[in-house]
This record gives structure tokens, sequence and C-alpha cells, in this order.
């Protein structure tokens, strides 16, 4: 049974929000995927959202571009935690970053930045993991080798030697 939901407006949003399905994949957390639009299928929308509690989601990840009407709608019909991601389709993603995090009094919507699919996995498996300590487990192993990434690539540039001034 799928703990996540990652909804997008349309499967050209696909390459974008496919990071998220790699990072929950990677993570063994459940998860489906699907086309709903806010403004094109809303009887739709709202079935969806009024029914992912009760079909076991427990996050909802909703990508739009433009208008980006679909997180805070799908947020005003659900009492779960609903992470929206902005498309850049037009303005660079600006108009949909702002569609999604001003969001009236009592609809929270998170957002994450534009295009960022894996941030908004990586939230969801954080809210999954206050309730799952197997899962808790997998992601701070994915936190330990974020930091050996980065002490990886801070050796790399220590071992750059061909800068007359460079001191480390």
């Amino acid at each position: 049974m799928a703990k996540v939901s990652i909804i997008m407006g349309s499967t050209s949003d696909l390459p974008v929000m496919r990071k998220a399905a790699d990072f929950l994949e990677q993570m063994e957390v459940p998860f489906e995927m699907h086309a709903l639009s806010a403004h094109r299928t809303p009887a739709a929308v709202e079935a969806f959202a009024s029914n992912a509690q009760s079909r076991g989601i427990e996050v909802i990840i909703a990508a739009a571009g433009m208008a980006a009407a679909l997180p805070g709608v799908i947020s005003a019909l659900t009492p779960l935690p609903v992470i929206g991601v902005p498309i850049a389709s037009t303005l660079d993603g600006i108009d949909a970053l702002l569609s999604i995090v001003q969001m009236p009094p009592g609809i929270p919507t998170a957002t994450v930045g534009i295009n960022a699919a894996l941030n908004a996995a990586v939230l969801a498996v954080r809210i999954l993991s206050l309730s799952d300590k197997k899962l808790a487990d997998r992601y701070a192993d994915y936190c330990t080798g974020l930091s050996a990434k980065v002490e990886k690539a801070d050796a790399e540039l220590a071992a750059i030697s061909d800068y007359k001034f460079k001191t480390n």
C-alpha cells in the first residue's frame, strides 16, 4: 500500500518528479504516481484528495507549473501534509512558486524550491520517519552519505596544488 502520493498536472512534469520517485524508491517507501489537474479534472482532484487518507496515504507531493493551483487545492481537501513542487514552465517557475507558497491562513502547503522534487521526497521521508524507525535508520544512512560526499570533495580541493597562492 502506498504511503506517499506523487501528483503532477501532466506527464510533462515527470522528468522533474522522477527525482522524487527515485529517492522514495531508494528509501524503500511505497508510493504511487498520478496525473491530475486542478483546472482540467477538478472532480478527480477532489475525489483523490478526499479519499487519500482512507487509502493509507500519509504524505502528498504535488507538482504544478504556471498558476500552480494543484498543491493548494489538494491541501484544502485533505488533512494530510502536502508538499508543493513548483515547476519551471513560465516565468522561470517564479509564478508557480508564488502560487504555492502564498496559501491563505488555515491551508498550509509546504513548498520546496523550483523543480526541487528531490527535496520534496526528502521532506516526505523526514515526516514518515517520525513513526517508522527502519525508515529513520535508512534516512540517517543517507545523511551520513551526504556528509561523506562533502568531506571527500573538501579533501579533493585540498589536494589541488597548481596554485601559487593557495594556502591549504
